[in-house]
């Protein structure tokens, strides 16, 4: 079994790096090729790509730094370097909407010229790339990882889609406004996207307690299911990384009850019904010492 999940690690870690190298490296390739065919779409859709990108790295870097320990300096490991990157990585991301709504309303202001056949050629080739690294991520494991980079990697297929969809515009028609109009709705997108990146990642870094994790459950299953526990109080839950939330709290129990199959009992339902693997229980016969 141990060699099995070994093997699932490998897997999603070597498919999410493939991928990354692939929306890295063309994000580039976008980048020039928005700069040559002066298009916003392109250069928006690269910025999408960027995120997708970062995304692709962090679910990558989340399966490495996995298997390694803590040490004296970070005890609790070195997760949270992650968290802190997304933080920033969002920061960055907000400022590139600002930019690209200013450029898009200076271009519906006076419009200009842009070359529809180098923009059509290369969001088309985004479009492939984006497709092949879903794919890739398609016949990974189904974790909860993998499953959020792949729907990165379909919310960019939406941006080149949409740079397609301009290049062929101005194209056919020579409507100059086809190119920023679109560009706004990817920033859109790119702006939505940041902000979840920005909102979920400050909730973490300010030990908010995880999503999906409701502490009044959490006391209320342990109190009626677990004979000789007459109250849990102290209940406070954070995480590391979003797939990583920790559980500190005390029980009252009854003074004839066996406290380590009590404290066994209450981890294996913190463990199977809520996901909770890393929790601190402190189990009392009398008054709380911390009251």
């Amino acid at each position: 079994m141990a060699h099995s999940h070994s093997h699932d690690h490998a897997n999603n870690q070597t498919l999410l790096g493939r991928a990354f190298v692939l929306i890295a490296g063309f994000m580039l390739v976008e980048v020039i090729g928005g700069l040559v065919a002066n298009s916003l779409t392109l250069l928006a859709d690269a910025g999408h790509m960027f995120l997708d990108a970062s995304a692709l790295g962090f679910s990558w870097y989340a399966i490495l730094i996995s298997q390694r320990a803590q040490d004296e300096r970070l005890s609790y490991g070195y997760h949270r370097w992650q968290v802190l990157a997304a933080f920033v990585n969002g920061l960055t991301l907000l400022a590139l909407v600002c930019w690209i709504l200013i450029e898009a309303y200076d271009r519906l202001n006076n419009p200009q010229l842009m070359l529809p056949l180098p923009a059509l050629v290369v969001a088309t080739l985004g479009l492939v790339v984006n497709l092949i690294a879903y794919r890739w991520l398609h016949h990974a494991d189904d974790t909860a990882n993998v499953r959020a980079a792949a729907l990165h990697v379909l919310g960019d297929i939406l941006g080149s889609a949409s740079a397609i969809v301009a290049a062929l515009t101005v194209w056919l028609t020579d409507w100059p406004y086809a190119d920023p109009l679109l560009a706004l709705l990817i920033a859109a997108i790119l702006g939505r996207g940041a902000w979840r990146v920005l909102s979920q990642s400050a909730h973490i870094l300010l030990e908010g307690v995880p999503e999906g994790v409701n502490l009044e459950q959490i006391s209320q299953r342990l109190t009626a299911h677990i004979p000789g526990i007459s109250n849990v109080h102290h209940l406070h839950a954070w995480a590391l990384t979003a797939e990583k939330p920790l559980v500190t709290l005390h029980a009252k129990a009854d003074p004839q009850v066996d406290l380590e199959a009590m404290v066994v009992k209450m981890k294996k339902v913190l463990s199977e019904e809520f996901g909770i693997t890393h929790s601190t229980i402190q189990v009392e016969h009398g008054d709380c010492p911390d009251h």
